[in-house]
């Protein structure tokens, strides 16, 4: 079957050359016409499967495009043109189909990146980027990548996740829910962590569905890929790389700052990873209250050390002062993991809070993992105190 679906691709593609465009119609009754013509009997459903195919070979995602139609295949990972893998329901598989050739998968990576403003080669071997849907999409090209290409796609659902639709899969209770909902419409600042994987980005898309459709919303992020929910008036900004001069870079800093004058009510930049981070609190700092982003840590506590770090990085502020900005930007942390299963969780919602030259975590919520190892854990209300009470006070007014 491989020697049918090339001989009858190389048949299709000399048609092809002698015009200059072609619709999947036309494509399909070249195709069928091939196959009619094949000497050999070949079943019905092998031909549906091998016109599907080709179509995706000549017009498409060659082999990815199975994977990236089917919804339940969460992240696909591409060490090099023969070594596939995918996710889906929480276990990683190796994929039983490779490219035919690295030239054939230099040709998806330059496909993919050729409508976003992206440059990747050797000269410049890593790019971020976005596919029509919505996937995020980082390739690693050689010399950085040793073993050819690595191209990673973390892939959006279809459904745009409600906190209520979270409650149905137990990343969160319904208690936790009602409390997020209230806050977001408060106008608390909110920081989101967690690791690699554990849900950050559909959370954020989640929490934005609470946000006031009256307001002005701006996101910022490398690559486009927030879905904010009900959000009429949104704008949305993506950096810019430099060019081949290393000239015109627009960095998420640039955009935070050129945010400010775009009267906006919410400022939520996608993720802080870098110097961005005192801009992002100086705007929480200077009435954009409901701002929301999120970054990379293990816990918590990891996560305002890491805050810490940045802003030290970035400035020449003293650490009492940073902890202190910090302390008044941020209201509430919520953090994300995912467990041994694969399921994804809120682990804990705890007030950022400066205290005695110092920050404090006052969690609110924390996930009690089960006593026995086949009970599932939950997401528990703690006997602490809300402190910061205010917003919402004046929220009920």
């Amino acid at each position: 079957m491989p020697l049918l679906k090339q001989v009858i691709k190389e048949r299709v593609l000399s048609g092809m050359e002698l015009k200059t465009a072609w619709d999947n119609d036309e494509l399909f009754d070249c195709i069928d016409n091939e196959l009619a013509g094949y000497p050999h009997y070949v079943p019905v459903h092998e031909k549906l499967k091998l016109r599907r195919d080709i179509i995706h070979s000549l017009t498409g995602y060659d082999i990815l495009s199975e994977l990236l139609e089917d919804d339940a295949i969460t992240d696909i990972m591409i060490n090099g043109a023969g070594d596939i893998f995918y996710e889906k329901d929480n276990e990683i598989c190796r994929y039983d189909k490779s490219f035919e050739s690295a030239e054939k998968l230099d040709d998806i990576i330059q496909h993919i990146v050729s409508g976003h403003n992206r440059i990747v080669n050797e000269s410049v071997p890593i790019a971020d980027v976005r596919l029509a849907d919505g996937s995020r999409v980082n390739i690693v090209m050689p010399p950085v990548a040793v073993d050819g290409p690595v191209v990673t796609i973390r892939k959006f659902p279809k459904k745009d996740y409600t906190l209520d639709g979270l409650v149905k899969l137990n990343t969160l209770t319904d208690d936790a829910a009602r409390f997020l909902k209230s806050i977001v419409k408060a106008k608390y600042n909110i920081f989101i962590s967690g690791g690699t994987g554990s849900g950050k980005t559909t959370f954020l898309n989640a929490l934005s569905g609470y946000i006031p459709k009256r307001e002005r919303v701006i996101t910022i992020e490398d690559s486009a890929e927030l879905r904010l929910q009900g959000v009429r008036n949104l704008v949305r900004l993506e950096t810019r790389n430099a060019n081949l001069e290393g000239n015109n870079e627009i960095t998420i800093r640039k955009l935070i700052k050129t945010s400010l004058r775009m009267r906006p009510d919410r400022i939520i930049v996608g993720e802080v990873r870098g110097a961005e981070a005192l801009d992002m609190l100086q705007a929480m700092n200077t009435g954009h209250d409901g701002s929301i982003s999120t970054g990379h840590a293990n816990n918590p506590k990891d996560m305002i050390s890491r805050l810490e770090t940045l802003v030290l990085v970035a400035s020449d502020i003293p650490i009492d002062a940073v902890r202190r900005q910090i302390g008044s930007a941020l209201d509430i942390l919520i953090h994300l993991g995912r467990l041994a299963d694969g399921t994804r969780k809120v682990l804990e919602i705890a007030e950022v809070i400066y205290r005695e030259d110092d920050l404090h975590l006052n969690t609110l919520y924390r996930y009690a993992r089960g006593r026995a190892e086949n009970m599932a854990g939950m997401l528990v209300r703690t006997d602490n105190a809300m402190t910061k009470t205010y917003k919402l006070h004046n929220a009920q007014r």
